[in-house]
């Protein structure tokens, strides 16, 4: 409790001092707006022009996209820097909050916070719509919704796990911005349309090599599709925490072995 109170607080100080500079936070958030409208439009047009893809329909497929885009900003709003480790590593930034006597990593998830308002709106008003319509056809009931929520969470703490994990890699190659394209990025653009389009090796790869697919596709099949039984929610759950724990174990050793540039 103690340090999730000192995080309260820190987050509480990058907050006062981003909105110096409102017009920036207010610009920022209008444009992560239109570019993730314009994402899931590039989707839309798509699925009015065929129907659906591979039998998924519209309203499941903006469930998949709605979910996994919640889960990315409920991560990227806690611990926006994370995702920018590369940047302190090869500025010496890391040595000033080595200083901090404060956890580093919590340090780290404190700095430069930004709200991805934009996101959790966008996100938020297609999930809604979505589920709107999917309950009112009977595909799916009521209790989706708080299902809904354990998975967003899940998967929150699952591309957090991801992220830190693929950071901290960073220690021992410095240079990470090309794995971080290829474990967050292309894996998250991947998991916002159904596991089912591409071929089983890729299939394989986002369920155990880099697990994205239980931040929402695995978890949809029992909630929209009653493909699965009940248990993949736990599992989901299981497998963010495990994951979560893997990345911070590979974090203690990555800091340990931290050298500073003595700048």
């Amino acid at each position: 409790m103690k340090w999730l109170r000192m995080y309260r607080l820190l987050i509480a100080a990058s907050i006062r001092s981003r909105m110096e500079y409102r017009f920036n936070f207010w610009f920022s958030t209008l444009m992560a707006v239109i570019i993730n409208v314009v994402e899931f439009l590039m989707l839309a047009v798509i699925l009015l022009k065929f129907g659906h893809i591979k039998g998924w329909t519209m309203e499941e497929c903006g469930y998949l996209y709605a979910v996994l885009t919640l889960s990315k900003a409920i991560y990227r709003t806690a611990a926006s820097d994370v995702h920018h480790l590369e940047k302190y590593l090869v500025g010496g930034d890391l040595d000033a909050l080595l200083l901090r006597p404060i956890p580093i990593l919590l340090a780290l998830m404190s700095q430069n916070f930004q709200l991805k308002a934009g996101e959790l709106i966008q996100g938020t008003a297609i999930l809604t719509i979505c589920m709107g319509v999917m309950i009112r056809q009977g595909q799916m009931t009521w209790t989706a919704i708080p299902l809904t929520m354990v998975v967003i969470m899940s998967g929150a703490v699952l591309l957090f796990a991801i992220g830190l994990l693929t950071a901290t890699a960073g220690f021992w190659i410095l240079r990470i911005e090309e794995l971080q394209n290829i474990t967050e990025d292309a894996a998250r653009t991947a998991a916002q349309y159904p596991m089912s389009i591409y071929p089983n090796w890729l299939q394989w790869l986002l369920i155990g090599g880099i697990p994205v697919a239980f931040a929402n596709y695995l978890p949809s099949l029992y909630i929209v599709r009653q493909q699965m039984d009940w248990w993949i929610i736990p599992l989901s759950c299981a497998v963010a925490f495990l994951v979560l724990g893997a990345a911070l174990a590979a974090w203690r050793v990555g800091i340990s072995r931290y050298q500073s540039t003595g700048s």
